[in-house]
């Protein structure tokens, strides 16, 4: 439940409907569970963004795309002038949760169509509003994860995103050509940017804080891990003679769960994920297993140590296991500050509007990461029950929701306001 340092206020423009809404918005990939499965540019994704389209067009907006797949709702109050940007990403992982980035777009959307009902010209002058939702923001169908925003940005090169391809050979290119999304078109000038995310951990609901104030998100370092094998026969192969691996995989798996209990808890987090076996069958050796590995911590000197005891463990299980094992760095970066002026601007809405409310990492990697390296950003957090997330039973109440909602709207006031006034 949120927690407000002044008394409650009834309904704003920003929050009434929204819950509504958001329950329409969880009908689309519904599963039995209580969650979603979406993934970028499927059936699902494809009828949530339709959806999408018919809540900014029904309150004045218009709709447009990039050639990456991006959304964008565009609220025009002057022509040629800059947007302040606000969203997130409707995609999902498999049998996920409903609120994970999807909160965040319908959020932006009530927000920025609550502002343009201002009377005009506003506070906030000559600065056009618009919300977007992020193609491929998981990276569950297609690699790498936050692609639109990359893409956007300019931190990964549109033709090697059009060429990834998912497990069915199906490239970004070819999905985005089924989908027929348009108009595509040059996206909109952007002078700011914010989004609101459920937090995907417990510190909120632990602390029984309201609004958390993203200062920056913790370091990573990816990798693609490739065990190469040989192929035999589960009953007669010899157990001296085999090559297994799946079991040099499961040695590396191990170890890698294990060590986050050599350093001090909370200070790393490291997994396992996305396997692929072959040949995959009941009764054949793998010869082949490729996975993910996943390290992150707000400390460089904890990845560096990771890195180094996974280089053991592989070490380790080439030697146990017969094998050879292949490791690609494939996505890295240092603990990542937010802009110290966004942190303080939310601090002061969250404030202002009587909400509970602490600065706060994320160990998840979201849009605004890359954003932030474009223009002013601002990152919001409301609470996640349990800190469940990527999981059906993912769950943030309805007044936190809300809460996220008026804090947001807010911040994209004033981000507009400042932007107006030539500040940052």
């Amino acid at each position: 439940m949120s927690t407000r340092e002044t008394a409650d206020s009834p309904s704003t423009p920003a929050t009434a409907g929204f819950l509504e809404d958001f329950a329409a918005m969880s009908t689309f990939g519904a599963t039995s569970g209580g969650g979603i499965d979406r993934q970028a540019a499927t059936p699902d994704d494809r009828a949530v963004r339709a959806w999408f389209t018919g809540q900014v067009t029904r309150r004045g907006g218009r709709v447009q795309f990039d050639e990456i797949g991006n959304q964008f709702g565009l609220f025009e109050r002057t022509s040629g002038a800059p947007y302040v940007l606000v969203g997130s990403h409707m995609d999902s992982q498999p049998l996920a949760g409903r609120f994970d980035g999807s909160y965040g777009v319908l959020a932006g959307l009530h927000a920025v169509s609550a502002l343009v009902d201002e009377p005009h010209p506003s506070r906030s002058g000559d600065v056009n509003l618009a919300v977007v939702n992020w193609f491929n923001e998981e990276g569950s169908r297609f690699s790498p994860s936050m692609m639109g925003s990359s893409v956007y940005t300019g931190s990964l090169e549109l033709a090697e995103a059009l060429a990834s391809t998912d497990h069915a050979g199906v490239t970004v290119a070819d999905a985005l050509a089924e989908a027929d999304w348009a108009p595509v078109v040059t996206p909109p000038e952007i002078a700011a940017y914010a989004e609101i995310h459920v937090e995907q951990g417990r510190v909120l609901e632990d602390t029984g804080t309201t609004v958390g104030l993203v200062s920056a998100t913790w370091g990573a370092r990816k990798f693609r891990v490739t065990v190469h094998g040989e192929q035999g026969h589960t009953g007669s192969t010899l157990m001296s003679d085999r090559r297994d691996a799946l079991f040099g995989a499961s040695l590396v798996i191990a170890a890698v769960r294990r060590m986050t209990d050599e350093v001090p808890a909370g200070s790393l987090q490291a997994s396992v994920s996305q396997m692929v076996v072959e040949p995959n069958s009941p009764v054949t050796i793998a010869r082949e297993v490729t996975m993910n590995l996943d390290l992150r911590s707000p400390d460089t000197d904890v990845l560096e140590w990771a890195e180094t005891r996974v280089a053991e463990a592989i070490a380790a299980a080439e030697d146990e296991a017969h094998v050879r094992v292949d490791q690609q760095l494939t996505h890295q970066w240092a603990l990542n500050p937010y802009p110290a002026e966004g942190v303080a601007l939310a601090g002061e809405v969250a404030h202002d509007l009587g909400f509970s409310h602490r600065e706060i990492y994320t160990v998840a990697g979201h849009d605004s990461t890359n954003m932030k390296e474009k223009v002013p950003t601002v990152m919001l957090f409301v609470p996640s029950v349990e800190g469940i997330s990527h999981n059906e039973a993912e769950l943030t109440r309805d007044d936190d929701m809300l809460a996220g909602v008026e804090v947001l709207t807010e911040v994209v006031r004033r981000l507009a306001e400042s932007v107006h006034s030539g500040g940052n």
